[in-house]
């Protein structure tokens, strides 16, 4: 059905757990995003419903076992990795897009989704929108369990949690928010260095090892910036 409709324009991204490719859909010329992985796909299941502007939309959803494919919203712009190569951002710049991305998470977390890859390649600037994308490490939070399933996320900017230690959740993602904030400033990890002034008290609670010691939810950290 994918290859009777749509071209293939670009590869994108290649990893062991799948790819993502541009296509473009023959009848309408549009373009979209085609992702094939191995894992959950239970968070591109809910988002099918939602529309949300620094979200992509997404379009479908199927699964056959551990095989995933989707296809969503192309969204125009460059990631902040790329614009990261160029120069750093200031203040306000940062926390506008932080702020954005919390709205973002706000609407995940409350679908009880973890988004658990959260870095600059991972948001693109559309305008002035930031737009998270890539679920794919994504996964439910499930309150029975004591650690995630699986290990996954990027080294640098993955919680410690995402380790094994235990379950992630909402607060993984604030960590992986103050690591960006962090790179967006300075062009470091936190470890190496962190921010200056108010920004920087931010930053430090955002990592804090210990996940009880963060800001407990999105909102509260909008409230911060």
């Amino acid at each position: 059905m994918i290859q009777a409709e749509y071209d293939a324009l670009r590869l994108l991204k290649e990893s062991p757990r799948g790819r993502v490719e541009l296509i473009r859909h023959r009848a309408s010329g549009r373009r979209f995003i085609l992702r094939r992985f191995t894992g959950s796909g239970e968070v591109y299941q809910r988002l099918l419903t939602c529309s949300f502007r620094h979200l992509p939309l997404i379009y479908e959803a199927a699964a056959a076992g551990e095989e995933n494919l989707v296809i969503e919203e192309y969204i125009e712009g460059d990631t902040l990795g790329f614009l990261l190569q160029e120069a750093l951002f200031s203040p306000a710049e940062t926390r506008q897009i932080v702020r954005q991305l919390c709205q973002a998470l706000w609407v995940l977390h409350s679908m009880a989704a973890v988004h658990r890859d959260i870095k600059p390649e991972n948001v693109i600037l559309r305008g002035s929108d930031a737009v998270l994308i890539d679920f794919d490490a994504a996964r439910l939070h499930k309150p029975q369990a004591e650690a995630d399933t699986q290990v996954l996320g990027t080294t640098g900017f993955a919680a410690p949690e995402q380790y094994g230690l235990s379950q992630s959740d909402a607060r993984t993602d604030i960590y992986s928010l103050g690591v960006l904030m962090n790179v967006m400033l300075t062009g470091e990890h936190p470890s190496k260095k962190l921010a200056e002034g108010r920004m920087g008290r931010i930053i430090e609670r955002c990592t804090r090892v210990n996940p009880a010691k963060r800001y407990k939810s999105v909102l509260r950290l909008m409230e911060e910036l």
